[in-house]
C-alpha cells in the first residue's frame, strides 16, 4: 500500500529532540541548517548555552584563547538551523509517551531523539572526592573553580600545591596548561613561579597508556623538566580538605585537586530502560541507535558502539555528526539506516601548555612548536564552522516542495485538514478535545472570589469583587519572539501582570487569548500545554487565578492576557509620601514629586538584543540573561517601592524608557533628569546598538526625542539609542523620596533585583518646554 503523501505547508510533522550539546549534535544542527528536511522540527535541550570544544580547552586554560574562542554558541547555532533551543537539563525518558523529562520544565515530546551529553567523572566513587575535588566535567563548574584559583594565586602570595588525578592525555595536558598559565601570571607580577607545585596521580603503571612509547617518553621528560611530581601506580582512595590518600595509605597535601578520571554515564540514565555497559554508557549498534529502543540514538562519549569499541576521544564524536544526521533523516522519511564504522587509528595532537604539541597516531610520533601552530589552525577552522554563521544563500534556504516525512492515514488526514482553507470566526478555534487535553493537567491557583472558572467551565467566568476593593483592569497581547513556548508563556504572563503591580494592586484573575500555528493535533496540543504551563506557573506565583480564555489557530504563536486586579477602595485619593498607606495606595503615573529620585528595577535592552538574535548577531548568554530578566516578576519589586514611599510607578514596556518617563512627567507636571551613566543595561545591549541593530518599534519611539532638552548634543552618546528601546516584561520605574532611596535600593537588591539602580531625579518644571534633561 502506498504511504499517504504529507501536504505542503506544515512545519512540524515530526520532532527530533537532541539531548545535549556535544560535538556530534552541533554537527547534526549544521547539517540540517545546510539542508533542512521539510516537516521535521529539531529541538535541542542543553543545560549550557555555550558548549566547549574539548580540543581547545587546554589552550584556554593556558591563556592562549578567550572564552568565546573555545565555545560554540548553541543558541545561535540552533537559531541558524531553525531548531528550538530549550535551556534545561534532561533527567529521564518516558519511552511509552515518547517524552524527555526535564529538570525545570514540562516534558518534551519526541518522535526520535538522540543523546550526546558526554561523560561524567565519577568522583562519588572515592570517599570525599565529590566534596573536595573539582571534576573537569561539567566544564562550567570547572571553569568557575579555575577562575577562582587564578584569582587566589594572583592576589594571595604563598605556596600553592595543585594535584591532578588522572594520567591519561586529558589529565597530563590539563596539568601542563594550568602550570604554564599560573606560572606566567606569577612572573608577570614579579613573583617566583616556584610558589607553585604540581603533582600528577595515576593508578596505571605509566602515563598516557593508550599512546605509543615515544609519546609517553616525551611527556614524561616534559613533566620532569617542569618539576611535576608523577605518581604512577597510585590509586587515590580518599580525599579530604587539603589532602588525598593513596592506596598505600600515604597522604599527599594539595590545595587544589582536579579530577580527570573514572568517567562514566550520567546517573539519570540508570532509571531509563536503555541498555548500559558497566560504566553507565549507552550501548548502540552500528546505526547509532540504542539497543533497547530504536527511536533513541546516542553518540559521542556517552555512547558505547558495541561492535566497534573505541577510546573516549573528541575525534569520534565529531565524525559521528554526519552519520547521525543522515540516519535521523532516514528514520523520519522511512528509508533504510546506514551503518557507521569508526576508524581504528586517529591523529591526536596533545599540547604541553607552552605552544608546543605532540602528534600521536598508532606508532607514529612527532613533536614541535610547528605542530601547535598546525593544531591551532585546525581547531580555529573547526570552530569557524559553527560560530561564523553567515546568512544562508537564498537557493540553499529553499526547502523542497513536499515533505518526505512518512505519516499514517489519520495523521495525513489531520495534516490536510490543518492547511485546508479555514473559515473565519469560530472555525479558527483550536479543537475542544485538543484544548482540553492540553489544559487538563494544569492547576491554576484557586481564589475564593472565583465562583465560575476553569474548575467549572461555562460561557464566562464569574468573579466576586471583595468588599472594600476596587477593580484594576489591563490587557496585553503579543506574538512569540522566541521558539520556546514554555519560556514565552512565562514572559507573556509577566508582561501582562506588570501593569497591575505597577499600579500598586494585587492580581486577582486572568483570561488568556492565544493563537497557535496549525498542525497535527499532537503538535498543537503540546504547544498549548508548554505555553500555558509557563504562563500558569507565573500566574500562580502571583496568586492570580486563570479563569478562562480563547485559543485559535493563526500563522504565528501569540499569547496575551486580560488581567483583573484589586486595590483598596479610596486609594485614588490625594496621597503624601508619609500618609501611612504605602502598602495599599494606588501608584499612578501622575504622582511624581520634585526632589524624588527615579529608581529602575531591571536593566533595559531587550528590543535590540532580540532583534540581534534574529540576525544571529547576539551571543547566547546575552539572550539567556535577557530572558532571565523578563521572567523575573515585578510583584515583590512593586511592594518594595511602595514600602519605601513611592508615589508614582509604571512598568517599562513597548514605549521604551523615555516614552514611559514622559508619560509620567506630563500628568505629574514635573521635569526629570536622567543619568545615562547609571542606566542598568542588559549584557550585549550596547554592542548590538553600536552595530546599528534596533527593534522595529524603535523608529516610532524615537519620535519622542523632542521631549529631550538639547537632544542634538546627545545623539552620538553610545547609550542614547537605548532610551527608545522597546522592552518586553521590563522593570518598574518609580519616584521615591530621596532620603529613602538608598534603603529602597538595598532592599531591592536583597530581593533579587540585582541591577536595580537610581537613574535620575525629579525636578520642578522649568521654563523650557522639554521636560527631560540628560547627563552622563
Amino acid at each position: 500500500m502506498q504511504q499517504p503523501q504529507p501536504p505542503q505547508g506544515l512545519q512540524a510533522l515530526r520532532d527530533i529532540v537532541l539531548v545535549g550539546g556535544g560535538h556530534t549534535h552541533v554537527g547534526v544542527l549544521k547539517r540540517f541548517a545546510m539542508r533542512p528536511e521539510p516537516g521535521v522540527r529539531l529541538t535541542l535541550i542543553c543545560r549550557d548555552t555555550h558548549t566547549p570544544y574539548s580540543g581547545m580547552l587546554p589552550g584556554y586554560v593556558a591563556g592562549h584563547y578567550g572564552y568565546d574562542d573555545v565555545h560554540i554558541d548553541l543558541r545561535r547555532l540552533a537559531e541558524y538551523a531553525g531548531a528550538r533551543f530549550y535551556r534545561d537539563e534532561a533527567i529521564g525518558i518516558d519511552h511509552e509517551a515518547r517524552q524527555v523529562l526535564c529538570q525545570s520544565r514540562p516534558p518534551v515530546p519526541y518522535d526520535w531523539m538522540s543523546i550526546n551529553i558526554g561523560s561524567t567523572p565519577r568522583v562519588g566513587k572515592v570517599s570525599g572526592a565529590d566534596a573536595h575535588a573539582v571534576p573537569v566535567k561539567p566544564i562550567h563548574r570547572f571553569n568557575d573553580r579555575w577562575q577562582t584559583l587564578l584569582q587566589r594565586v594572583e592576589e594571595h602570595p604563598g605556596r600553592t600545591r595543585v594535584a591532578v588525578v588522572g594520567g591519561g592525555a586529558g589529565g597530563v595536558e590539563l596539568l601542563l596548561a594550568m602550570q604554564y598559565r599560573l606560572g606566567h601570571e606569577l612572573a608577570a607580577r614579579g613573583r617566583d613561579p616556584e610558589e607553585l607545585s604540581f603533582a600528577l596521580f595515576t593508578r596505571g603503571e605509566q602515563i598516557l597508556p593508550t599512546h605509543n612509547a615515544r609519546v609517553r617518553a616525551h611527556f614524561l621528560a616534559t613533566l620532569t623538566r617542569r618539576r611535576v611530581e608523577v605518581h604512577t601506580g597510585t590509586e587515590i582512595t580518599a580525599v579530604e580538605a587539603g589532602r588525598l590518600k593513596a592506596n598505600d595509605s600515604t597522604w599527599h597535601s594539595a590545595d587544589e585537586i582536579v579530577w580527570v578520571t573514572n568517567a562514566g554515564g550520567a546517573d539519570w540514565l540508570k532509571d531509563t530502560r536503555l541498555d548500559l555497559d558497566d560504566d553507565g554508557f549507552i550501548k548502540v549498534g552500528d546505526t547509532l541507535q540504542t539497543l533497547s529502543d530504536p527511536r533513541v540514538f546516542a553518540a559521542g562519549d556517552i555512547a558505547h558502539q558495541v561492535n566497534h569499541p573505541r577510546e573516549k576521544a573528541g575525534v569520534f564524536a565529531v565524525r559521528q555528526g554526519r552519520p547521525l544526521a543522515d540516519n535521523l533523516r532516514a528514520a523520519m522519511t522511512g528509508r533504510p539506516l546506514s551503518p557507521y564504522r569508526p576508524q581504528r587509528h586517529w591523529l591526536a595532537l596533545i599540547s604541553t601548555g607552552d605552544r608546543h604539541a605532540v602528534a600521536s597516531r598508532g606508532k607514529w610520533y612527532l613533536a614541535g612548536d610547528w605542530l601547535w601552530r598546525w593544531k591551532d589552525w585546525i581547531d580555529r577552522r573547526f570552530m569557524a564552522r559553527f560560530n561564523d554563521l553567515a546568512p544562508m544563500a537564498e537557493d540553499t534556504m529553499k526547502a523542497p516542495a513536499t515533505s518526505r516525512v512518512v505519516l499514517d492515514d489519520e495523521e495525513s488526514a489531520q495534516a490536510i485538514s490543518a492547511i485546508a482553507m479555514r473559515c473565519g470566526g469560530c472555525g479558527a478555534k483550536v479543537g475542544a478535545t485538543t484544548l482540553s487535553r492540553a489544559l487538563s493537567t494544569l492547576e491554576p491557583v484557586a481564589r475564593e472570589e472565583v465562583l465560575v472558572g476553569l474548575h467549572s467551565p461555562d460561557d464566562a467566568a464569574v468573579v466576586r469583587v471583595p468588599s472594600g476593593k476596587d477593580m484594576v483592569h489591563t490587557v496585553d497581547f503579543f506574538r512569540a519572539f522566541i521558539d520556546d513556548p514554555y519560556v514565552f508563556g512565562k514572559v507573556a504572563a509577566n508582561h501582562a501582570l506588570g501593569d497591575i503591580f505597577a499600579m500598586g494592586a494585587e492580581a486577582q484573575t486572568a483570561t488568556a487569548v492565544a493563537t497557535v500555528p496549525q498542525g497535527l493535533e499532537a503538535k498543537v496540543e503540546d504547544t498549548v500545554f508548554q505555553m500555558m504551563s509557563g504562563a500558569v506557573e507565573v500566574l500562580n506565583a502571583a496568586d492570580c487565578a486563570l479563569v478562562g480564555g480563547h485559543t485559535g489557530e493563526g500563522s504565528e504563536l501569540a499569547l496575551g492576557f486580560a488581567v483583573n486586579g484589586l486595590i483598596d477602595s479610596g486609594s485614588m485619593g490625594e496621597r503624601t509620601e508619609d500618609d501611612g498607606h504605602a502598602g495599599t495606595a494606588l501608584m499612578t503615573k501622575g504622582g511624581l514629586r520634585p526632589g524624588q529620585v527615579l529608581i529602575l528595577t531591571k536593566p533595559i535592552g531587550t528590543g535590540t538584543l532580540f532583534a540581534a538574535h534574529a540576525r544571529l548577531a547576539a551571543r547566547g548568554r546575552w539572550i539567556d540573561a535577557a530572558l532571565a530578566s523578563m521572567c523575573q516578576s515585578n510583584r515583590e519589586g512593586a511592594a518594595c517601592l511602595r514600602e519605601h514611599g513611592a508615589t508614582a510607578c509604571t512598568d517599562i514596556t513597548g514605549f521604551g524608557l523615555l516614552g514611559h518617563l514622559v508619560e509620567m512627567t506630563r500628568p505629574s507636571g514635573v521635569d526629570a533628569e536622567l543619568d545615562l551613566a547609571t542606566l542598568p543595561l542588559l549584557e550585549g545591549a550596547e554592542e548590538t546598538v553600536a552595530a546599528g541593530i534596533l527593534s522595529s518599534l524603535q523608529p516610532a519611539n524615537v519620535r519622542l526625542r523632542r521631549a529631550i532638552r538639547d537632544q542634538e548634543a546627545w545623539v552620538e552618546h553610545p547609550r542614547y539609542p537605548l532610551l527608545f528601546d522597546p522592552q518586553t516584561a521590563g522593570g518598574l520605574l518609580a519616584g521615591v523620596p530621596a532620603e529613602r532611596a538608598q534603603a529602597c535600593l538595598e532592599a531591592l537588591h536583597a530581593l533579587g533585583y540585582e541591577r536595580a539602580a537610581i537613574i535620575g531625579r525629579i525636578q520642578a518644571p522649568g521654563e523650557v518646554l522639554e521636560p527631560i534633561h540628560l547627563k552622563g
